[in-house]
């Protein structure tokens, strides 16, 4: 009796396994199953961009690899997860869209909702990797790691720093203690918050920084250190999406002497439904620009904010609309996409901007 139980407990067991192993969408990685499972979502970039030369750099085609040749690259991956790819878009991340982040964030939502991913990593290209990766951030509401990673090299460059990135990405999204994080960005070894960290350089590996907050960690030997125990940036909310089919048109103007204060108008009559100021120093605009603010903020009812062209810094509440406070134009500009989404008005968009 108790071995014919036995029999039909092992039975179970490798039928569990042989679903689950069935359900996988990549054959990249063979089904461990004492491995954590990680979800690859591929959207393109340098990370898998081809040169005609391994000494090129520069010019190359970003976005030529597909996800399957980005795992099969990296063998040391499968001892560390399972891992499924998904290809999402495969270009350079200049040419990415709001539609296209929205449709990356529901995808996302559903799977981390999947009890068996453990963790999520999103290749990406390095121009507007933070973008996406703030989107993420206040979109994705989950103690499961979700990890952006890029290269800022191609996959063809002698000292390519794309297959160690996802290798490390990978390590991140399937250890515990990245658990609880909110969505990270991986490059160059570092760890940073996707609500504080930004590319600070068009060209070296050392580029993503957050030089107010710090890096959250680095990664050694595959294996994430942690400098902090898990904590929620100062600011930062949540944006249910899962009705938003479309993101309203927000658009950044950048300060300068002698600006035209009527490019502010014609953003508006293009379609803006708000507006972030790259503004100089703290929140400096001109004078005859803040008339225009001024006008559309009284005769359109159209929520401005003022930011910072500048790497970092404070925006303060002594401009005409909405102080960014710590938060760079980009990042500013998806928080007030997502809040002129969720139906916020001005007075609630000036309160989300506030430092709590």
């Amino acid at each position: 009796m108790w071995g014919f139980i036995v029999t039909c407990g092992i039975f179970l067991v490798l039928l569990c396994q042989l679903r689950l192993l069935s359900k996988r969408k990549s054959k990249s990685t063979p089904y461990n199953a004492l491995l954590p499972n990680v979800t690859v979502f591929a959207m393109g970039g340098t990370i898998a961009g081809c040169a005609n030369s391994s000494l090129e750099i520069v010019n190359y085609i970003p976005g030529s690899v597909g996800i399957e040749k980005l795992i099969e690259a990296v063998p040391a991956i499968k001892a560390i997860a399972n891992i499924n790819g998904v290809q999402v878009t495969n270009m350079g991340s200049e040419n990415l869209t709001p539609a296209d982040v929205l449709k990356l964030a529901k995808l996302i939502l559903a799977e981390v909702a999947k009890p068996n991913v453990h963790g999520i990593v999103i290749t990406h290209g390095t121009d507007s990797l933070e973008e996406t990766a703030m989107f993420l951030d206040l979109t994705i509401s989950t103690a499961k790691p979700i990890v952006v990673v890029g290269a800022m090299r191609p996959s063809t460059a002698i000292g390519a720093d794309g297959p160690m990135n996802l290798l490390n990405a990978v390590a991140v999204a399937s250890s515990n203690q990245s658990m609880g994080r909110g969505t990270l960005v991986l490059l160059n070894d570092r760890i940073g918050s996707a609500f504080y960290t930004t590319k600070t350089n068009g060209n070296t590996l050392d580029t993503f920084k957050s030089y107010e907050a710090g890096s959250l960690g680095i990664v050694l030997n595959q294996k994430p250190f942690y400098f902090f125990s898990p904590a929620v940036p100062t600011g930062k909310v949540f944006f249910d999406i899962y009705n938003i089919k479309q993101l309203p048109r927000v658009d950044i103007l950048y300060g300068y002497q002698g600006l035209n204060p009527k490019l502010a108008e014609s953003a508006v009559h293009l379609g803006a439904k708000g507006l972030v100021l790259a503004a100089m120093g703290a929140t400096s605009w001109t004078d005859d620009g803040n008339e225009v603010i001024s006008s559309l903020i009284r005769e359109h009812n159209i929520p401005v904010v003022y930011s910072h062209r500048t790497a970092e810094g404070y925006s303060s509440n002594s401009c005409l609309g909405i102080p960014s406070y710590f938060l760079n134009p980009q990042k500013a500009r998806y928080m007030l996409m997502l809040a002129i989404s969720s139906g916020y008005s001005i007075r609630d968009i000036e309160g989300l901007f506030s430092i709590k």
